[in-house]
């Protein structure tokens, strides 16, 4: 049997008390009052509601008092004001401090029905979807257990023997055996790598990632992720060209994470490009953010994809025709740049090129 969802009314007033019980009288409510902002706040930590309806004006502590001391205890106790002096000040007001929705006295018994009957079931979505994103990070930790135990771990020790094996039989196997045997090293390397990709998707921790934030230099990631790429862009014949000064604002931010953020931008740039073009690289000031540009000449992203290039795991139809991948390091890289409280994006035109644009808020002094 479900349980009864739980109002709290705080009023000093009995007759809006009594009003309020009766109209409730015989719903599938539980109910308990209050005659003041104290008495309320000891009831919300023992009876725990679901609803709490507070009056604005009583007598000790106010109305708004009570709203910032209800949301302190439990966020997701939905709060309605009720009061005889609305105006749109004191609505606002409420609406800052926790509140959910704002009704007027005198009240109909329909609004008051129809108002805690839209409390409940907010409070019931809120709840749900705390319980969802619970389930999500337990799904998340599962699967990165499976992903790293039960695929990577036997993987690595068939690719281990593999390498014993290949060193072992060097002089014995004919060409055909080890074309064979090079063709299996090259499945299972890939394999571990696609592993990795995954295990990265889901383990960036976001929190805390913040917890080691520094003010830096953009030019620092940025260089770094310069000499990881700068092997690629040589067999390519690429021109990196870096415009980016040291002398721009510091961000606040984790200067690993940004680099692989660049790494993963930058080295689709090249991917993507064809033989002997360029990439350019710039960085401006504009207003409190900082706006990083990396612009190619490459093979350009078609707008049926463009909406869907910063999610796990998706491929635009042109970039696997050009480029292996699994389509992830974009997708860490907006998770990265979200977590520096920043925004990447893209501009593209088939065949015309790609510029993707990651902006960060500039540090504080």
């Amino acid at each position: 049997m479900e349980a009864k969802s739980k109002i709290l009314i705080i009023d000093d007033e009995d007759v809006v008390l009594d009003s309020c019980t009766q109209i409730l009288k015989g719903s599938s409510y539980q109910l308990a009052t209050a005659t003041d902002g104290t008495r309320g706040l000891a009831l919300v930590q023992e009876y725990q509601p679901d609803l709490v309806f507070v009056d604005l004006k009583m007598p000790g502590i106010s109305g708004f008092e009570v709203l910032e001391k209800v949301h302190e205890i439990d966020p997701t106790i939905v709060a309605v004001v009720i009061t005889g002096f609305a105006t749109v000040s004191s609505a606002v007001d409420a609406m800052k401090r926790g509140a959910y929705d704002f009704l007027p006295k005198p009240f109909t018994p329909d609004e008051f029905r129809m108002i805690a009957r839209r409390g409940i079931e907010r409070r019931k979505l809120m709840l749900e979807t705390i319980s969802l994103r619970r389930e999500k990070e337990l799904l998340r930790e599962q699967f990165a257990s499976i992903v790293s135990h039960e695929l990577k771990a036997p993987l690595s020790a068939v690719q281990q023997n593999l390498f014993a094996l290949d060193f072992e039989l060097d002089k014995t196997l004919n060409v055909e055996q080890k074309g064979k045997l090079e063709r299996i090293k090259v499945r299972i390397d890939e394999m571990l790598k696609m592993i990795n990709s995954w295990l990265r998707v889901i383990s960036v921790d976001i929190n805390k990632l913040k917890d080691g934030f520094t003010p830096i230099s953009i030019s620092k990631p940025i260089a770094n992720a310069l000499e990881s790429l700068s092997s690629l862009a040589a067999r390519k014949n690429i021109e990196i060209v870096n415009e980016v000064s040291e002398n721009l604002h510091p961000v606040s931010g984790d200067s690993l994470s940004l680099s692989e953020v660049f790494v993963n931008i930058i080295g689709n740039s090249i991917k993507y490009s064809p033989d002997g073009t360029r990439v350019v690289i710039k960085a401006e000031e504009q207003g409190n953010n900082l706006t990083i540009s990396i612009k190619d000449s490459g093979i350009g992203i078609s707008q049926e994809d463009l909406p869907h290039i910063f999610e796990g795991f998706y491929r635009g139809k042109s970039s696997q025709e050009t480029a292996t991948g699994h389509g992830i390091g974009l997708a860490v890289a907006r998770q990265i740049i979200e977590a520096h409280n920043g925004s990447i994006s893209v501009e593209s035109e088939l065949g015309k090129g790609t510029t993707f644009l990651v902006s960060l808020p500039i540090q504080n002094t």
